[in-house]
């Protein structure tokens, strides 16, 4: 089966990441799969990006226009958005291409414009990494029983005398697109997407993201310690996320409100922090703090979760955090949320703990009941990993996304090009 994958960048990025494994498994099953990208960083032949001059430049342009404009609407919110207006020519070489499928994943960021999207004559499925698809510029919204996505955008936003450029977004989508294959890695984007006005009638799969788990494995917790420097004989938190620190979503803020309550009781602990540098003027804890940047392999990954006695992930809201699924597989039980998709990656007291949202007091209990009892965490260590590996494999995820390109292509009339 010969597969297009399309992505804003193949490994830069938790969806970037997702894409890019989905792509490296069905090769390795004997499919013909290839990815294009606005912004390619491998050095991987079967990975194309924009050619010539103006081609990465205008990729690099087009963002830093929409942001611009984005800036008009002066939302209340800081959720992160795309316009997707401005055309990118990608839908042609798409279209001109043999591949007998097209999987779309993260396109925003200009990737592709509305209108370009709905002029892909391929037999598509589109996997949903954030809210985008079905809202209007947002990444992620609110999703209470008020929010716009679930009545079309009807109701403006209240005392916003600005351009509603969300609205506006939602509108050309509804009027572009047609219906497709969707893939939602967790249970609670598949019933957003099924809540909205925009998506309600497609078709949803829920298939998780596909892990490498002959890299994401565990070994020995010493060794790991040794290999990043870090303390061997006190229990090590661990908190990843891109840029995580900055983005009120992933909820730093509220694991260093439970971390500060371990500490006031005497708690040891040390925090390792992965995927960001240390702020400027970032509050002080009381208790040690490493701080490991951005990892680019995921071998050296892999050795940071199997450092750790337990990983946490405060999101306020989230999809399926690779975080959350790599750490499980490294055999590093997860503290998380009881909200959003955070239910999917985490099953409570079998592989971590899922605190009651948001609230910290609650979040410091969930870490100190997962290292209170060694036999216990040893028991959620494995837990975890038969469950990773069982769930999120490549090979597993990867005959689910093969039976759904086949599903595809047949209602589709068999045509790839139709």
């Amino acid at each position: 089966m010969k597969v297009l994958l399309v992505s804003r960048t193949d490994v830069h990025g938790g969806a970037a990441r997702a894409a890019y494994r989905l792509h490296c498994a069905l090769n390795s099953q004997g499919h013909s799969s290839r990815m294009r990208v606005a912004l390619k960083r491998s050095a991987d032949t079967t990975v194309s990006g924009p050619s010539g001059v103006f081609g990465p430049a205008w990729s690099r342009v087009r963002p830093a226009l929409a942001r611009a404009l984005i800036r008009l609407q002066n939302a209340r919110d800081h959720s992160w958005r795309s316009l997707a207006v401005f055309p990118s020519g990608l839908h042609r070489a798409i279209n001109a291409s043999d591949a007998e499928v097209v999987n779309l994943h993260w396109v925003g960021e200009e990737t592709l414009s509305v209108s370009e999207i709905g002029a892909i004559r391929k037999p598509l499925v589109w996997t949903l990494h954030d809210m985008w698809p079905f809202c209007g510029a947002e990444h992620y919204a609110g999703d209470d029983a008020h929010a716009r996505w679930r009545s079309g955008y009807e109701r403006r936003e209240a005392g916003s005398g600005a351009p509603d450029i969300d609205r506006w977004v939602w509108r050309r989508k509804q009027k572009a697109w047609r219906r497709c294959q969707l893939v939602a890695p967790s249970r609670w984007l598949a019933d957003c997407a099924r809540a909205s006005a925009l998506m309600h009638d497609w078709p949803v799969t829920v298939v998780p993201n596909p892990l490498d788990t002959d890299v994401f494995r565990p070994v020995s917790a010493p060794q790991a310690r040794a290999e990043w420097d870090l303390p061997p004989d006190m229990p090590v938190v661990l908190f990843g996320a891109a840029g995580g620190t900055r983005d009120a979503r992933k909820g730093w803020d509220l694991l260093v409100a439970a971390l500060e309550i371990l500490a006031s009781r005497g708690r040891p602990l040390a925090c390792v922090v992965i995927g960001a540098s240390e702020p400027l003027g970032s509050q002080r804890l009381r208790l040690p703090v490493r701080w490991l940047g951005h990892i680019d392999r995921d071998d050296r990954l892999a050795q940071a979760y199997a450092a750790a006695d337990v990983t946490v992930v405060p999101s306020r809201q989230d999809n399926l955090p690779q975080t959350a699924t790599e750490a499980q597989a490294c055999g590093c039980p997860v503290v998380a949320f009881g909200t959003s998709g955070l239910p999917d990656t985490v099953e409570h007291g079998a592989t971590g703990y899922l605190a009651e949202p948001f609230v910290p007091a609650e979040l410091a209990r969930g870490i100190e009941w997962v290292l209170a009892e060694p036999e216990r965490k040893r028991r959620l260590q494995a837990q975890a990993r038969e469950r990773a590996v069982r769930l999120w494999s490549s090979a597993v995820v990867a005959r689910r996304y093969v039976e759904l390109y086949a599903e595809a292509i047949q209602a589709s009339g068999g045509r790839a090009d139709s």
